[in-house]
C-alpha cells in the first residue's frame, strides 16, 4: 500500500503575510504539531508549541498583553516572544523554573509568505524556503485565495497538480478537454536550496483553448508551454505561456504563474492556498476593463472545487484494506511516481537520520 503520511523536516507555508495581523493570536496544527503564532510589536512572526508549559492549555486561547507577552487563559503564566516564561501569578515572589519555556519553531518571512519549519530545528538551516518572487514584483498583479481545509492527504493534491491528464474529464468545459490528455510530457528533476524538485513540461502547437483559458488569455488557438513543478513538498509552481501560432516567446505572450501551497495538518488533512500572478496590463476577453489576474481569481474557484471533490473521495477509499488492490500506473504518471519516491526517501531519512537519502537520486 502507498504510504501517505507527512514530512516534518520541511518548510511549509503557515500563511500569506497579510494573514498575520499585529496583536492577533493564531492556533494551528502543522504536520501533527500544535502551534501558536503571532506577529510581534516589531513586526516579526513567531511560532511556538501551543501547549502551556504548565498544564497543556492551548495558548492560542489566551491573550497578548500590552507589554507583548502571551498570557495563558488557564493559570495566567506569561511568555515573551522568545518563549521564556516571565510571570507566574501564583508564584509572584518565587523563582521561575528554567523549564518554564515554550518550544520554538523556526519561521522565515519572505516574498509575502510566512514559512514554518515543523521538524528538527537543527536541520532547518540546510534547506531554504522556496522563493515566490512574483508576489512582490510590481510587474505582476498577484491575487491569493483564502486558506482552504481539505480532508485529504497533501500528497494527493501534489499528485493532482503534477498530472493534468485529469483535466479531461474532471475539468472538461472550463480548463480541460480530451486533447489536453494527449499532449506529450517531458520530465525534469533537480535540487534547489536543499529542495528536491520534479517538473512536468508540456508543449503543444495549434491548440484550441478551452473556454476559461480563451477568456483569461484572449486567444482561441495558441502555441502553449505549460509546466508544473513540485518545488518542495510545501509548494507547487505552475506556469502557462500562450501566444498565437508561431508567436510564443514574443510580446504576444500571455499567461500566468500560479502557485499552490499544501501544508499538512495530519495524515488525512491539509491546508491548500493558491495565488495567481499575471502581467500587469493584461486584460481578459469577457471584460476589457478587468485584468487577467482578477478574472482568473473570479473563475478559478470552480476548478478548485472540482479538484477538492476528487481529493476528498480518493481519501475516503483509504479506509478500505487493499486486499489485492494495487494502483495502475500509466505512462503520464512518471512525475507522480517520482514525487512519491522523493517523499519516501525523506520519510526514511526522518526515521533514520543517519541514512543517506540516495533513493531519491
Amino acid at each position: 500500500m502507498v504510504s501517505y503520511g507527512y514530512i516534518r523536516n520541511m518548510w511549509y507555508v503557515a500563511g500569506f503575510s497579510s494573514e498575520f495581523k499585529p496583536g492577533q493570536l493564531q492556533g494551528h496544527t502543522f504536520a501533527g504539531r500544535p502551534v501558536v503564532m503571532w506577529r510581534t510589536a516589531d513586526g516579526k512572526v513567531v511560532a511556538f508549541d501551543n501547549r502551556c508549559a504548565h498544564k497543556r492549555m492551548p495558548l492560542s486561547e489566551g491573550r497578548l498583553l500590552a507589554d507583548g507577552s502571551l498570557e495563558c487563559a488557564y493559570h495566567g503564566l506569561c511568555f515573551d516572544d522568545s518563549g521564556r516564561c516571565v510571570a507566574i501569578p501564583s508564584q509572584p515572589d518565587g523563582p521561575i523554573p528554567p523549564q518554564a519555556r515554550l518550544r520554538a519553531f523556526p519561521v522565515i518571512e519572505q516574498d509575502d509568505v510566512v514559512w514554518i519549519w515543523t521538524g528538527d530545528p537543527a536541520k532547518a538551516a540546510s534547506v531554504k524556503p522556496p522563493r515566490t518572487p512574483e508576489f512582490t514584483d510590481e510587474a505582476w498583479e498577484s491575487i491569493g485565495s483564502e486558506p482552504m481545509h481539505v480532508p485529504a492527504n497533501y500528497l494527493l493534491l501534489i499528485e493532482n497538480l503534477l498530472d493534468i491528464t485529469h483535466f479531461y474529464p474532471l475539468h472538461d468545459g472550463n480548463i480541460g478537454d480530451i486533447e489536453n490528455s494527449r499532449i506529450p510530457i517531458e520530465l525534469e528533476e533537480g535540487e534547489i536550496d536543499g529542495n528536491r524538485y520534479v517538473k512536468t513540461i508540456r508543449k503543444v502547437q495549434g491548440y484550441k483553448q478551452p473556454p476559461f483559458l480563451a477568456d483569461w488569455f484572449m486567444y482561441d488557438v495558441v502555441d502553449r508551454e505549460h509546466t508544473h513543478c513540485m518545488v518542495s513538498p510545501g509548494l507547487t509552481r505552475v506556469e502557462m505561456r500562450v501566444a498565437p501560432p508561431g508567436r510564443l516567446g514574443t510580446e504576444d505572450d500571455r499567461g500566468y504563474v500560479l502557485y499552490h501551497t499544501h501544508t499538512p495538518v495530519d495524515e488525512t488533512n491539509h491546508i491548500w492556498r493558491w495565488r495567481v500572478n499575471c502581467r500587469r496590463g493584461h486584460t481578459c476577453r469577457s471584460d476589457p476593463n478587468k485584468s487577467a489576474a482578477k478574472r482568473v481569481a473570479e473563475t478559478f474557484p470552480e476548478v478548485v472545487a472540482q479538484d477538492r471533490w476528487a481529493l476528498e473521495r480518493q481519501q475516503q477509499m483509504f479506509v478500505y484494506p487493499d486486499e489485492g488492490y494495487s494502483e495502475l500506473y500509466l505512462k503520464p504518471d512518471k512525475a507522480l511516481r517520482r514525487a512519491r519516491q522523493i517523499f519516501a526517501a525523506l520519510e526514511r531519512a526522518e526515521r533514520s537520520p543517519e541514512t543517506v537519502t540516495a533513493a531519491a537520486e
